[in-house]
């Protein structure tokens, strides 16, 4: 019952993003942080959808690799990276943590 509730949140918290943000299923290709600015992002196989237009890449980026939610999302990517399970990412439809890369919302694992 857990597991439905958790389901139903995330369903409805895509419905709540911004028009037009980004989405994307697959496996992760390769996880990097950057030792000059802790900057995280991730690629993953298949196509993303929905992605705004200054997302110029490819690459999800973590939006705050400092909080707790940042922490906890790059865990489960290199929980997924390991496992080789598929993930789901929801992104924000904005560019802020660098201008050329989706800032990621949500990552179901």
């Amino acid at each position: 019952m857990s597991k439905f509730f958790s389901v139903l949140a995330f369903l409805f918290a895509i419905q709540c993003n911004p028009a037009y943000a980004g989405e994307q299923v697959g496996k992760i290709v390769s996880i990097t942080v950057r030792s000059v600015d802790g900057l995280i992002s991730f690629i993953m196989e298949n196509t993303a959808t929905g992605k705004p237009a200054c997302a110029k890449y490819s690459y999800w980026l973590i939006a705050d690799e400092n909080s707790v939610t940042g922490k906890q999302q790059l865990a489960m990517l290199l929980t997924a990276r390991a496992s080789g399970q598929v993930i789901s990412v929801v992104g924000s439809n904005t560019c802020v943590r660098w201008s050329d890369g989706e800032n990621v919302v949500g990552i179901t694992l």
